[in-house]
C-alpha cells in the first residue's frame, strides 16, 4: 500500500513539473532559481528529474512515461507579440530546436492539437429562410485540407445562396447525406481545439456544442480587433480581418466563399495572435478554491491536485 502510495505521489509529481514548465514558458510563473555551485546543463531539473525540497533527487516510477523533450525559447517580457508569435510559428514547424534547454510538454507546441472549420450553408423551409449545411471543411493548424465535402441537407434546397455560399445545383450531385457528414466531421473535431470566425453558426449548420474552452473564434478574439482599432465589443467580418493583417484579399466576385480558404484565413489570423491569446486566456480563468489537505505528510500534494492548474491545460491531456 505505501508503495503505490508512492507511485501515486510519483505520478502527480510528473505531472506537476510538465505543467510547471508549461506556465514557466508562457512567462506565468518564475523559473527556479540554481544555486551558483549547480551547473544548469548538470542538474537533475535539465534530465526532468523530479527535486525534493532538500535539493535531493527524487526516484522516479518506472511506469511513468518520459514527457516528450520539446526545447522552448524563453521569451523575455519585452519581446513584441509579433516577434513572439513567429518565434512560436518556426517552434512549431521546426517541432525541435536549440535554445537554452527548457523542456515541456506544452499543448501550444502540439500542432495536431489544433483544427479551423468554416461551412457554407442553404435556404431550405419556407421562403428559403432555414440554414442548413451544404458544404463543410476542416482545416490543420499549418492550412492542409483534412475534410471538404458538400453535404446534402436534410430538407429540400429552397436557395442555394451561390452569391455567399459558392454552391450550385451541380455540387449536390456528388453531396453525401447530412448525417453521414455529421458523424465523420465529429469525428475529426473530438479533443481538438477548434477555431473559426463567427464559429457559433458552423456548431449550429452541424447540430453541435464544442466545448468553450477548446473554442476559439477569431471574431471574439479581443487582441485581433486592438490591432485593426477596433473596440473590443466591435463586430468584425473575416474580410476585413484578413486584409488589414495579413493583406489577403478572400470572399472576392461573385461565385461565393470558398469554405477551404475561409478555414486557413481564421487559422492564420489565430496564430499571429496564438501567444498573446492564450496567455491572456490562462491568466483571466477565476481562482479555485483549495482542496483539504489530506495527506500532510506529502509535500506539496495538495499543489499537484488537478484543481489548481487552467481548464485549458487540463484539456489539452498534460
Amino acid at each position: 500500500s505505501s508503495q503505490s502510495r508512492s507511485k501515486k505521489r510519483s505520478r502527480k509529481h510528473q505531472r506537476f513539473m510538465e505543467r510547471r514548465a508549461l506556465l514557466e514558458q508562457r512567462g506565468l510563473l518564475r523559473p527556479r532559481r540554481r544555486p551558483p555551485s549547480q551547473a544548469p546543463a548538470v542538474g537533475p531539473e535539465a534530465h526532468g528529474m523530479p527535486t525534493k525540497t532538500d535539493g535531493t533527487v527524487a526516484a522516479r516510477c518506472r511506469k511513468v512515461p518520459k514527457p516528450k523533450k520539446v526545447v522552448s525559447p524563453s521569451l523575455c517580457p519585452s519581446t513584441s507579440p509579433d516577434s513572439a508569435a513567429r518565434q512560436h510559428s518556426v517552434l512549431l514547424s521546426q517541432g525541435d530546436g536549440s535554445s537554452k534547454g527548457v523542456q515541456t510538454s506544452s499543448p501550444l507546441l502540439r500542432p495536431s492539437k489544433y483544427v479551423a472549420i468554416d461551412c457554407e450553408m442553404v435556404g431550405t423551409g419556407p421562403q428559403g429562410r432555414l440554414s442548413e449545411l451544404a458544404r463543410c471543411s476542416v482545416v490543420s493548424y499549418e492550412g492542409d485540407v483534412i475534410y471538404d465535402k458538400y453535404v446534402q441537407p436534410e430538407l429540400p434546397i429552397v436557395d442555394y445562396r451561390t452569391r455567399w455560399s459558392g454552391i450550385t445545383r451541380q455540387h449536390m450531385k456528388r453531396a453525401i447525406p447530412f448525417k453521414t457528414a455529421q458523424a465523420e466531421i465529429l469525428k475529426i473535431l473530438k479533443d481538438k481545439i477548434v477555431v473559426g470566425h463567427a464559429i457559433h453558426n458552423d456548431f449550429q449548420a452541424l447540430k453541435y456544442f464544442h466545448p468553450k474552452d477548446r473554442t476559439r473564434d477569431t471574431s471574439q478574439i479581443p487582441v485581433l480587433k486592438q490591432r485593426v482599432g477596433l473596440p473590443v465589443k466591435a463586430s468584425v467580418s473575416l474580410k476585413s480581418l484578413a486584409k488589414h493583417l495579413l493583406q489577403k484579399k478572400i470572399q472576392a466576385g461573385c461565385k461565393g466563399h470558398s469554405s477551404v480558404e475561409d478555414a486557413q484565413t481564421a487559422m492564420e489570423l489565430y496564430r499571429l495572435v496564438e501567444v498573446q491569446w492564450e496567455t491572456e486566456l490562462a491568466c483571466s480563468l477565476p481562482p479555485r478554491p483549495p482542496s483539504p489537505i489530506t495527506d500532510p505528510t506529502a509535500e506539496s500534494s495538495h499543489y499537484m491536485d488537478d484543481q489548481y492548474w487552467p481548464t485549458d491545460l487540463m484539456a489539452s491531456g498534460l
